[in-house]
């Protein structure tokens, strides 16, 4: 068994921002979760998060985890300072206790689980997680023997030039043995020019102490400004990608397009450039999407195509073609087989099999039956100034250029609308609806430019 233990206390100050660093958002998820996230294979038995400032609002942003404790730390002292708050709510322990920093958002889970085997397995009373850097200076050095037990931490200010040469450097992920941990944590001391408690004062008190060398040095990154944040971004990119090419997905230009890693894809998805895929959107074999495409929370089934559009909160059924310039947000369900164009825009509407919606229209709460065609310029009026209206539309009806359907308003089946209506009741099944003002003209009059 073993408990996760995140540091989650500091504002993040070199950030310039009123957010908990912890908080700052890391391709659609918070660092802190990717934290979290990264402890799967090991499966805690409970997650203690150290927090301190704006502690309810780092507690709010993982209301929907399960098997959360919060442990406050009201003064920020060092890290042995807020491990040590752990010591109450750990009393009597015998678990493996994993400290984790909640700045350090990209490592794998399979680095986790290695690092808690490797502990477990040699019984260690601690084992560091460690780096082979080609460049360590700045990062304190650690000295092992052949066996990767741990001599000595020496910080780089310390190091004599012999010692500056070793490039093995402390990531600040630690594995403990708690029961003995315990026993140390109180008599850590603040006696240095920072007044700081330091977590790897324990060292010289534990044995045995191994280190584990993690394979690819970008999973330590810490955050601790913007720039940090965009080069962590920059490298989760590099791995969903590498993900998706190698699972069967075309991106073409890679660098101009981005996916969160809460996306799902098949084999045989093209992706054009300047195309952007976020949060739980699913996408089917097949599908084309792009150029110049943002797709959220949307689920597209098998050989869709959009193109410079967006689409939020939507489905799509096979063989759809969406776009240039389409806009399907707020629960837009659109059937199979249809034609949604250049400058149509959806909200909470529902567009049957074989339906097509090609330029100009605006659909908002209306339901429409199949082999439906709206023509161009075509608006559901669904606001009255105070309250949203449904309009319900049947199957093969088909409504002519710059018709408006003012809701609440029902058309039955097969039912055509005239060029130019305003439709305000509702038409009954197999009917003509013409709904406009007779044209008068009035020869030879023109406008007398005395008057």
């Amino acid at each position: 068994m073993v408990a996760v233990a995140v540091l989650a206390a500091g504002r993040g100050t070199r950030m310039r921002s009123n957010l908990p660093k912890v908080l700052h958002p890391l391709g659609g998820k918070s660092m802190l979760e990717r934290v979290l996230d990264s402890c799967g294979l090991i499966q805690p038995s409970r997650y203690l998060i150290v927090v301190g400032y704006a502690a309810e609002e780092v507690k709010a942003s993982l209301s929907h985890w399960e098997n959360v404790e919060f442990i406050l730390q009201e003064q920020q002292l060092g890290t042995g300072h807020a491990v040590q708050q752990l010591l109450p709510a750990l009393q009597g322990s015998d678990e493996d206790v994993l400290v984790l920093n909640g700045d350090v958002p990209l490592l794998r889970q399979e680095t986790l689980q290695q690092l808690l085997q490797t502990h477990q397995s040699n019984r260690n009373a601690a084992t560091l997680l460690t780096a082979q850097l080609d460049n360590p200076q700045g990062y304190g050095r650690v000295f092992c023997d052949e066996n990767n037990r741990v001599q000595e931490i020496i910080e780089d200010k310390d190091c004599t030039p012999e010692q500056k040469r070793n490039q093995r450097i402390n990531a600040g992920i630690y594995c403990f043995n708690w029961n003995k941990l315990s026993k140390i944590l109180p008599h850590l001391s603040a006696e240095n020019k920072q007044q700081e408690y330091y977590l790897t004062d324990v060292f010289t008190s534990l044995s045995p102490v191994m280190a584990m060398d993690v394979a690819d040095t970008q999973e330590i990154v810490g955050i601790n400004h913007r720039k940090h944040l965009a080069d962590a971004y920059r490298i989760l990119q590099e791995r969903i990608k590498e993900q998706w090419l190698l699972a069967g997905v075309t991106l073409v230009d890679a660098d101009s397009i981005t996916i969160d890693d809460t996306v799902e894809l098949s084999p045989d998805v093209v992706i054009e450039p300047q195309t952007h895929l976020r949060g739980k959107t699913v996408v089917a074999s097949g599908c084309r999407l792009g150029p110049g495409s943002l797709i959220e929370n949307s689920q597209l089934a098998e050989d869709v195509s959009v193109f410079y559009s967006v689409l939020t909160d939507s489905t799509v059924e096979t063989g759809t073609r969406v776009g240039p310039y389409a806009h399907l947000r707020g629960n837009v369900n659109v059937g199979a087989g249809c034609r949604v164009g250049n400058f149509v825009e959806m909200k909470n509407t529902q567009l049957g099999n074989g339906s097509n919606t090609s330029h100009l229209s605006y659909l908002g709460d209306a339901t429409l039956g199949e082999q439906v065609n709206i023509g161009a310029g075509t608006i559901t009026a669904n606001y009255d100034g105070q309250q949203k209206h449904q309009t319900h539309i049947g199957s093969g009806c088909k409504t002519g250029s710059n018709s408006v359907l003012v809701a609440p308003v029902t058309l039955g089946n097969d039912v055509t609308v005239a060029a130019g209506s305003v439709v305000t009741d509702d038409v009954p099944s197999d009917a003509l609806v013409i709904a406009r003002s007779r044209q008068i003209v009035k020869p030879g009059w023109r406008l007398n430019s005395d008057q």
